[in-house]
């Protein structure tokens, strides 16, 4: 990759997460068909961004200014959607990156939404409510240009919840002068949310890795199971794979890792992390060095937390049969590559954990039209849209010997490029 290939606004010294969704769209690219090439260009560069300073008070009298994000990858298929996530390390890199695996994600599930992503660069740990508050309507506030039911509709992330959504809603609203409630999703159900939306990426994580077990002929039924991250995604496909028999053996988060050999009780480990914020010291729990969770010899390895988890440095000790990505860009491709040599099946994220967007889509429509759903209706065309996805994916897979990854990138990409194509340029 030479630096004229980059926007100027990336360091070549410095890609950072946007250095790995480009290695990946370079890895495609020769595989998309011939009448598609001459747009393959159009993945490599972002449609838009904005970077934005949002500026608060803070309840000392202080005002603290922050550094936002929102990112449009590629709208050729529909209006943006994607995530905002508060951290303290977000960057535009980051949020590039993940504004191209929602294109992707959007495109594998073929719901109509292209792809956006958004974030502010703080640790919302060290603001209270009402700061979060101001942060998050100030925050909207200045990207309201580029958000819209019809234009751009985010969503929850990393530390943001249907709180967040509902102050995004209402502070667009103001604007409009009306209430729009399809600006968002992720809402609370008293504004215009779904049945089903806060379980919805964890139950997809779980449902792909029931697909694959099936093709792989790995029980699920008294499986072992480790999982990183027990935030929404992690903790919900926890659960599903416990319901389902399993035995989650492990969990890792920000306070450390838990394991029990016989399997963790997951709702009694929920309700300990709800009341202590930690899973350091729930009952029934051994305690283990972070290093050691990859190590663990399991069926099913579920990273759900940051990206670049799984690397070169860890990537040989990984004991899983199968990999099932519930966040975005928790493989790198060299220890993607590194498994790979090692039978080690990994369901990539942009097929594995786009539950979420899935069910995003049907609050979307739900809040067009003014009429809801059962949540047994929502869980059940879930599980059909994500299990067709991955036949589709793992049957290309299968005939062209590609990984599971190639081959959804291959059926995602040709969907944008040939809503691209046929749209052609304007003017």
């Amino acid at each position: 990759m030479t630096q004229t290939e980059l926007p100027s606004y990336i360091s070549s010294e410095n890609i950072g997460p946007w250095r790995i969704f480009l290695h990946q769209i370079e890895q495609v690219a020769p595989l998309v068909e011939p009448a598609l090439q001459p747009w393959v260009e159009t993945l490599r560069r972002p449609k838009r961004s904005l970077i934005v300073d949002v500026p608060i008070r803070l309840d000392s009298g202080e005002i603290a200014h922050f550094e936002g994000y929102r990112v449009h990858h590629n709208t050729s298929r529909g209006p943006g959607k994607g995530g905002i996530r508060y951290h303290q390390d977000v960057t535009l890199s980051e949020v590039m990156a993940l504004s191209g695996w929602m294109t992707i994600k959007n495109a594998v599930v073929n719901v109509p939404f292209g792809g956006a992503k958004g974030g502010i660069r703080v640790d919302p740990r060290q603001l209270n409510a009402s700061e979060l508050e101001r942060l998050t309507r100030r925050y909207t506030s200045e990207i309201s240009s580029m958000i819209g039911p019809d234009k751009d509709i985010p969503a929850p992330d990393m530390n943001t919840n249907a709180q967040t959504m509902a102050w995004m809603m209402d502070t667009y609203s103001m604007g409009e002068g009306r209430t729009v409630t399809g600006v968002v999703t992720g809402k609370p159900l008293a504004l215009g949310g779904s049945l089903g939306r806060q379980d919805a990426t964890g139950r997809g994580v779980f449902v792909t890795a029931r697909e694959a077990a099936r093709r792989l002929n790995v029980p699920i039924e008294g499986a072992r199971v480790i999982v990183q991250g027990f935030g929404n995604v992690g903790e919900a496909s926890a659960r599903m794979f416990a319901q389902a028999g399993a035995k989650v053996i492990a969990v890792q988060d920000v306070s450390g890792t838990v394991y029990n050999p016989v399997g963790l009780d997951v709702a009694a480990l929920q309700v300990f992390h709800a009341a202590n914020g930690t899973l350091q010291g729930a009952p029934d729990t051994q305690t283990l060095a972070n290093a050691e969770f990859w190590a663990l010899p399991c069926e099913f390895l579920v990273p759900a937390a940051l990206e670049s988890q799984i690397n070169r440095y860890n990537a040989e000790q990984v004991a899983a049969r199968i990999v099932v990505e519930g966040a975005n860009g928790p493989t790198t491709p060299e220890a993607e590559a590194i498994l790979a040599e090692r039978g080690v099946t990994v369901v990539p994220d942009v097929l594995a954990n786009a539950g979420g967007v899935t069910v995003s889509y049907f609050e979307w429509v739900q809040d067009f039209s003014s009429f809801f759903w059962s949540e047994e209706e929502i869980n059940a065309r879930l599980d059909r849209i994500m299990a067709e996805a991955f036949a589709a994916v793992w049957q290309l897979a299968k005939e062209r010997q590609l990984s599971l990854r190639t081959a959804a990138f291959v059926i995602g990409c040709s969907r944008v490029l040939a809503a691209r194509a046929t749209r052609g340029l304007y003017p």
